[in-house]
């Protein structure tokens, strides 16, 4: 086990280049279930839950090669193997498993998916788009079973706008006979990305980025090429940072029309944003303006960015109120940063933040992935030494950090942690 230690204070400058969308490599590399042929998957980041995708594929027969970044998957000899532990435990993810593999083969048994714990996600709207195509869904011993004669197209109105449920759904009906329609779709640009490999595939699918989505279900999919789309997400992150601590940043390999409500946030506090094409370029700025934030789905304040935001305001001037709608939960940081100085309080879905305040370094733990980025964040603004732990919730969504950060000037390493250490995580 190892800890991340950053000496904070010191100012950033120069290039970083994003890596593959995070979230649509964990349901692209299920997708390849689907195909009767090798597919290869250019540009993923070389993160954990790409490498436990991986290996759960070699369980279930698969032929995986991975290298600079590209997969190539070989899904002819793939057999429909329970999965009911092990590694589906440690992704959230896991899930997308479901909907592949039943779409292939008519059945699947998978745990029950692990992950960041952000409260209460359950995948209700999941096992509804699977059983209004014809699966039976039963949940033995902390597995859920799913098993359908054949497939076949529906109509399916989510309850809940979920990016999860859509591309399980859809993974699920590419497959089945006749047309399914699924009305109150997540419009995220991962579930577009998804449904680009899935064309390139030979699937008929219409409305993918709208919220109905029309499928026209076919006997076979074929291998293909398909490049993801750069990850909203870790560009997101760094723009923060760069408005937190830099002095020139320019982020590269990006599609800003993903991250306008972060764009339009970001100048509302008074940082200095210059958009192009597929780069973004954040100036220093001297003086930061409290603003408040609301999470909402997309094309709305990703929660995701939630957690580094509220690092960020504590920079600014004023009281900045911070509302996640999406994962109540999603405050496990603010003690975190309380202890690096913040002066944060949250109320029911809301936390408040109050500056400008200058952090300190402490030792801190990340309970999640994004409450990683946000502590890292942090570390980097503060006086003296900060100490993160729980990276193995940060090696799940973003790639090559130190180095990157490092090429950015910052001085930050990874050290293992001492016997002790390990046993005081263990027991607080």
């Amino acid at each position: 086990m190892e800890k991340l230690k950053i000496a904070g204070g010191y100012p950033l400058k120069g290039t970083v280049r994003i890596s593959g969308a995070k979230n649509s490599a964990v349901a692209l590399i299920p997708a390849t279930i689907l195909a009767d042929s090798p597919v290869s998957i250019e540009g993923l980041p070389d993160i954990s839950d790409v490498q436990i995708l991986k290996a759960l594929l070699e369980e279930i027969g698969g032929t995986v090669n991975f290298s600079n970044n590209e997969m190539t998957v070989d899904p002819s000899s793939m057999i429909s193997m329970p999965l009911p532990n092990g590694k589906v435990k440690k992704l959230r993810a896991s899930y997308y498993l479901m909907g592949a593999m039943l779409g292939r083969f008519k059945k699947a048994v998978i745990g029950l998916p692990g992950g960041c714990h952000l409260g209460p996600r359950p995948i209700d709207q999941h096992i509804k788009g699977f059983e209004a195509l014809g699966a039976k869904i039963t949940n033995e011993q902390g597995a859920i079973y799913l098993r359908a004669d054949e497939l076949r197209g529906a109509r399916i109105y989510l309850d809940v706008v979920s990016v999860g449920a859509t591309i399980n759904i859809m993974l699920a009906a590419v497959r089945a006979k006749g047309r399914t329609i699924i009305e109150n779709a997540a419009k995220e640009p991962e579930i577009i990305d998804v449904a680009t490999l899935l064309s390139n595939m030979g699937a008929k699918i219409k409305g993918a980025g709208t919220d109905i989505i029309r499928i026209d279900g076919v006997d076979h999919l074929h291998g293909c090429r398909h490049t993801i789309i750069p990850d909203r997400i870790e560009a997101g992150t760094y723009m923060i940072l760069a408005a937190a601590v830099g002095e020139g940043i320019l982020i590269d390999n990006v599609i800003s029309h993903h991250l306008e409500s972060l764009i339009a946030k970001l100048r509302e506090m008074g940082v200095h944003i210059k958009v192009n094409d597929d780069q973004v370029y954040i100036d220093g700025s001297s003086k930061l303006k409290a603003v408040d934030v609301k999470t909402l789905v997309y094309p709305g304040f990703p929660t995701d960015l939630q957690q580094p935001m509220t690092t960020l305001l504590t920079r600014a001037e004023g009281s900045g109120l911070v509302t996640d709608t999406i994962y109540s939960a999603r405050f496990k940081h603010i003690d975190e940063l309380r202890r690096m100085n913040a002066n944060i309080k949250v109320e029911g879905r809301s936390a408040i933040i109050n500056g400008p305040i200058q952090l300190q370094g402490a030792k801190v733990k990340a309970s999640d992935l994004r409450a990683g980025a946000a502590l890292v964040i942090a570390g980097l603004m503060a006086e003296g030494i900060t100490e993160v732990t729980g990276l193995e919730h940060i090696d799940r969504g973003y790639s090559n950090l130190v180095e990157k950060l490092n090429g950015l000037g910052a001085t930050i390493w990874r050290e293992d942690l001492t016997k002790e250490e390990i046993e005081q995580l263990k027991n607080a």
